[in-house]
């Protein structure tokens, strides 16, 4: 079985967000595809099986399986369209999360994602502790998603990991309004086994949808502002779906040797 590793949204190597994409032509158990992940030990591992009508796409933590993940469908469409089908400019991926369709627009990937429906909630001391900053307002959807005052709290936080862990959501993100971007974010994953998510695209599902609606812009460039840093060009659509767009850059083709039947 062929893995490329693949950092998503950034043309840059070692800078975005690790990817593993697996290309199989089976699925292997899913004992085995958990096993990978956790030997990967990256923030996820896609697992791609092609299908009369696009492929199946599957996406592992090195803890468990994820319903929605927007840097590894990025990284797998890059693989499908440059190295599987490199005639095609759109690839159909069946997940999870329903159809996600990718298509290639110039040097970005973009990706046509669900928004989900954010409900304002408390700001508490509980949040506080977590962040070692107060927020100053809470939304929650399938994320929690904490804005801040400024972007330097969000860029030098260091938050405890035990105290995230009590706090609503898959993800706890930590957001603000961002000096060369529209907002700056980081997005930290302990329930996944993942400390902090270099680059979450699926995380930008609700901070892009958030800061589109305070800055009254369907469009929003949104920075991670993790230790290798990516840049996401967002887009609201009118049909309660957002796009996610980025670049891609190939770091490895590796042949596995292990079975995993």
């Amino acid at each position: 079985m062929r893995q490329y590793i693949v950092d998503a949204f950034t043309n840059e190597p070692f800078s975005g967000n690790p990817a593993a994409v697996c290309v199989m032509d089976h699925w292997p158990s899913e004992d085995k595809m958990k096993k990978l992940a956790m030997e990967n030990n990256l923030s996820e591992t896609a697992f791609i099986v092609k299908e009369p009508e696009g492929y199946h796409l599957r996406w592992f933590t090195p803890a468990t399986e994820v319903e929605l993940c927007g840097h590894a469908t990025l990284a797998s469409a890059y693989v499908i369209l440059n190295h599987c089908e490199p005639d095609s400019e759109t690839v159909i991926f069946h997940t999870m999360s329903g159809a996600l369709t990718v298509k290639r627009n110039g040097t970005k990937y973009e990706m046509n994602f669900p928004t989900y429906e954010l409900k304002e909630i408390p700001v508490t001391d509980a949040m506080e502790r977590a962040f070692g900053v107060r927020p100053v307002k809470a939304v929650l959807g399938l994320d929690l998603v904490c804005v801040f005052e400024t972007e330097n709290q969000v860029r030098t936080m260091n938050p405890d990991p035990k105290l995230l862990m009590e706090l609503e959501g898959r993800i706890q993100n930590a957001t603000a309004r961002g000096t060369a971007a529209d907002c700056v974010s980081r997005s930290f994953c302990p329930k996944l086994g993942i400390l902090e998510d270099p680059v979450c695209g699926s995380a930008h599902c609700q901070i892009a949808d958030y800061w589109a609606r305070e800055l009254k812009t369907p469009e929003i460039h949104a920075y991670q502002a993790s230790k290798r840093g990516g840049h996401l060009y967002c887009r609201k659509q009118d049909n309660g779906r957002i796009t996610i767009s980025g670049e891609a850059a190939l770091v490895a083709i590796a042949e596995l040797t292990a079975n995993l039947d």
